[in-house]
């Protein structure tokens, strides 16, 4: 099990900006089923600059429970490269690495902004938090979807980013899941 001073030293070098130059765009790579930290490890011995969001998840086996991180996209991960400035192809014979995501001879750049969101999102444990500043029991409103613009309690906040909101209608309170991006809290 990871510890959590180990946790929190790999978010903070997982956070730094890539200094590979100005031209360094997110690639997405594919790694072995639970290799994420090995592919890791051995790319940041290379000098690249990977980043892998993860989550708390929750394993029962034998009668016990435990929650660990886990990669948020089991099997990926993201690299920052300048493709032509560094030796990319490197990144393909690396331990935990299957291959880079690829567009015929070259690697497939990620959509701009996706990464960096992703590291807006992790927190300081270096886990997503995808709750916004919510906390249950608080009201908030609804953005989008059937219940746009109406008013409700939070009721519960899942890690994921699932929420369940409880909106008064017709002389009570209906449960409504939704994702946590549809609520903004209300003071």
């Amino acid at each position: 099990m990871t510890s959590p001073e180990k946790t929190t030293v790999k978010a903070t070098v997982a956070l730094q900006r890539p200094a590979t130059g100005t031209a360094a765009r997110w690639y997405a790579a594919s790694v072995f089923p639970g290799k994420e930290d090995v592919a890791e490890r051995h790319l940041r011995l290379q000098g690249f600059h990977p980043f892998v969001p993860r989550c708390e998840k929750t394993i029962r086996h034998a009668r016990r429970i435990e929650t660990r991180p886990a990669a948020y996209f089991p099997g990926y991960m993201f690299i920052a490269l300048d493709v032509a400035l560094q030796q990319w192809r490197s990144v393909n014979g690396t331990f935990g690495v299957r291959s880079l995501i690829m567009q015929g001879e070259r690697p497939l750049p990620v959509l701009s902004g996706l990464v960096e969101r992703f590291i807006a999102l992790t927190g300081k444990d270096g886990l997503l938090d995808f709750t916004g500043g919510l906390a249950a029991g608080s009201s908030v409103r609804i953005l989008s979807g059937p219940f746009a613009e109406m008013i409700g309690r939070l009721d519960r906040l899942d890690p994921a980013g699932r929420a369940r909101v409880l909106v008064a209608i017709m002389n009570g309170e209906i449960p409504v899941d939704m994702d946590s991006r549809e609520l903004v809290a209300i003071a």
